[in-house]
C-alpha cells in the first residue's frame, strides 16, 4: 500500500524547501536576485573558478537553465567568463568584483535568516537535520 502523501519523503523535502525559501526569497528579491542566481553566486564565491559543468552539478541547476542564469548574471556584471587554462574550449566562471561585492552584501542578511530559523526550530535540531540530509544524499547519490 502506498504511504500517505504526508509521509512521502519527496513531498516532505519539497514542503521543507518551500517553507525555508519563503524566508529567503523576499530578502534575495531585495538584492535583485533569484534563488538560483544566489545559489550560483554562493558556489562561485566559495569555489572560485569552475567550469559550467561543475557549477551545474554543485548548484543542482540543469545546464539549459544555468546558461540563462549565467547570461543574466553576466549582463548584471556579477559573473565573468575566461577561457580555461588547459583547454581553451572549457570556459571558467568566476565572480566579478561586483559579484564579490554583492555576495558580501547578501551574506549578513542570509545569516540573520539562518539565525532566525535556528531560533524557531532549534540549533541542535537544525544541525541534526543537516547531518541526516547529508547522510541521505551521500547514500542515495554518492557522486554529487
Amino acid at each position: 500500500m502506498l504511504r500517505a502523501v504526508s509521509r512521502s519523503l519527496p513531498m516532505q523535502l519539497l514542503r521543507a524547501r518551500e517553507a525555508t525559501m519563503e524566508h529567503f526569497r523576499p530578502m534575495l528579491r531585495g538584492f535583485g536576485l533569484t534563488d538560483q542566481q544566489w545559489r550560483v553566486i554562493r558556489i562561485l564565491a566559495t569555489h572560485g573558478n569552475i567550469d559550467a559543468t561543475e557549477l551545474a552539478r554543485r548548484s543542482m541547476i540543469l545546464p539549459p537553465s544555468l546558461t540563462r542564469i549565467l547570461k543574466n548574471l553576466e549582463a548584471d556584471g556579477l559573473v565573468q567568463r575566461r577561457p580555461g587554462a588547459q583547454d581553451q574550449r572549457r570556459v571558467q566562471l568566476s565572480l566579478s568584483p561586483a559579484g564579490r561585492e554583492r555576495y558580501q552584501e547578501v551574506v549578513p542578511s542570509s545569516e540573520a535568516i539562518y539565525r532566525a530559523i535556528e531560533g524557531e526550530f532549534g540549533s541542535q535540531k537544525l544541525e541534526k537535520l543537516l547531518d541526516l540530509l547529508t547522510d541521505l544524499n551521500e547514500t542515495l547519490a554518492p557522486d554529487t
